[in-house]
């Protein structure tokens, strides 16, 4: 049993100290060809939320909602432009600025309608 525990208290450890995926994204109106152009330190569940919004058709985003209205939820698509991973002595903030520096950089060279 003590082993167990022990076990179970290194794979949480493990775990809250796993290194984050974050990037830039956006979220795409198939019917009129918009974007939102956006990023997070964490894209998984950014994706999630995004899904969950979907099939709970609720808006993920404010400056969507007039337009997720209008089309519905199926007209809208995510899609991951650029993964970065968080390095082993980077620290969440460090890496959150880095995620930022990543979108601006897309923010310059991205062309297209975007909300």
């Amino acid at each position: 049993m003590e082993d167990r525990k022990k076990t179970k208290k290194e794979l949480t450890s493990a775990y809250k100290q796993k290194p984050e995926e974050g990037g830039v994204f956006l979220i795409r109106n198939t019917a009129t060809g918009k974007v939102l152009l956006d990023s997070s330190p964490n894209l998984a569940g950014q994706k999630n939320r995004f899904e969950f919004a979907k099939a709970t058709k609720s808006c993920i985003h404010k400056k969507l909602e007039k337009d997720w209205k209008t089309y519905g939820c199926d007209a809208f698509e995510f899609e991951v432009l650029e993964e970065l991973r968080q390095g082993d002595a980077q620290s969440s903030s460090e890496f959150a600025e880095d995620v930022k520096t990543l979108l601006e950089i897309w923010e310059e060279k991205f062309s297209g309608d975007r909300y």
